[in-house]
């Protein structure tokens, strides 16, 4: 009489995860294993595990086909004499708890940031005390994070307060910045205006405006959307304005319509009913969406130059910074006049060199003008 077979089912690997993915096989049906032996490679959402034999035998059949997601708990192997039937819930030599395994950090927006490696029994550890394994600094053989690192940490989270969930405009702004940091091929230019010319009383922000319409007429390549899905670029002829407002509630991005169509009093005007529409958080969605280029005038709150992060489907974004005395050369003699910075941000998968300089030159040149 055949004696029945012995199920040996996956077990816990210390993950607490329900599943696992079976990578590859390390035996098959007729094997004769001894006990430690691998049987199986598989994957969790944390790492590449070997699963050993709790038992030496034959193997008679195996349950799970490679590439399936395997249940903790249901059958693995089949094995024929030996002991009685394994449930998995304990598993022969399985030692995952002094494991070294290799993860994957995850930073804001899912990509993969650097490998880490810590034991099951650490990374629990961190899950329990609330510590992002991707902002500990190893210090363990082979950058192995250890319990002192993470218990490092997570007295420095203490000492540094609650977490604070970002929601509303901020969390929206956390989503695009990963989005553009994933997707965009950010290059940018830095060029100084010379506004010396400028009489009494000019307005910084109308004369931005004004330049980044002079730009996209001279430029068209920059007033643009690009769609990385079907790879191809729309070039818009509305010049729309995504203007970048600061506020406590987070960054806002008020559109101003047609710029094109305004003169200096007129852009003046539609930008202080956005700013008005910011304060009150009176703006429509409408209000919020649909800019073909983009402006971070950052100079009033400091610094001269910059690398402002544009949002697809736009492709440029300009950035004005604190002006500032210089040294320059006029009329061969040396003078001190009034200059602007400027920092231009364009996405170089579909903006090349050549238009980005064109485009900022063309903005330097209105900026330049005596009116």
């Amino acid at each position: 009489m055949n004696e029945p077979a012995k199920v040996f089912a996956l077990p816990d690997l210390g993950e607490g995860l329900a599943e696992a993915e079976l990578l590859s096989w390390h035996v098959g049906p007729g094997d004769h294993v001894v006990e430690g032996q691998p049987l199986a490679s598989v994957e969790t959402d944390k790492a590449v595990v070997e699963v050993p034999s709790p038992r030496a035998g034959e193997i008679a059949a195996l349950c799970a086909e490679v590439g399936a997601r395997v249940a903790v708990g249901a059958p693995l192997v089949e094995f024929v004499g030996g002991a009685s039937a394994d449930t998995g819930t304990v598993v022969g030599n399985v030692e995952t708890q002094g494991t070294v395994l290799e993860e994957t950090a995850h930073s804001v927006g899912g990509r993969p940031t650097a490998g880490i490696r810590a034991t099951p029994a650490v990374r629990a550890l961190a899950r329990r005390l609330g510590v992002d394994l991707g902002s500990v600094t190893p210090s363990g053989p082979d950058d192995t994070i250890t319990k002192t690192d993470v218990e490092r940490v997570a007295r420095i989270y203490a000492e540094t307060g609650p977490l604070e969930e970002l929601t509303g405009t901020r969390r929206a702004m956390a989503v695009n910045m990963a989005r553009t940091r994933d997707e965009v091929a950010t290059a940018a230019l830095f060029d100084d205006a010379d506004i010396h010319a400028w009489p009494a009383g000019s307005d910084p922000m109308a004369r931005l405006l004004r330049a980044l319409v002079a730009g996209c007429r001279a430029e068209p390549a920059l007033n643009a959307w690009y769609d990385s899905q079907d790879m191809g670029r729309r070039l818009l002829k509305k010049i729309d304005i995504g203007i970048a407002v600061d506020s406590p509630e987070g960054l806002f991005v008020p559109v101003l319509r047609d710029a094109g169509a305004l003169d200096l009093t007129g852009l003046r005007d539609a930008v202080d009913q956005l700013l008005a529409g910011v304060r009150a958080r009176s703006l429509t969605p409408e209000q919020l969406r649909g800019a073909t280029v983009m402006l971070s005038n950052f100079g009033p709150l400091g610094g001269r130059h910059a690398v402002p992060l544009l949002v697809p489907p736009v492709v440029a974004i300009l950035g004005a910074g604190r002006a500032y005395d210089a040294v320059v050369a006029a009329d061969g003699q040396p003078a001190v006049h009034r200059v602007l910075p400027l920092s231009l941000s364009f996405d170089h998968r579909v903006v090349t060199g050549g238009e980005a300089a064109r485009f900022l030159m063309a903005v330097k040149a209105d900026l330049e003008r005596a009116q």
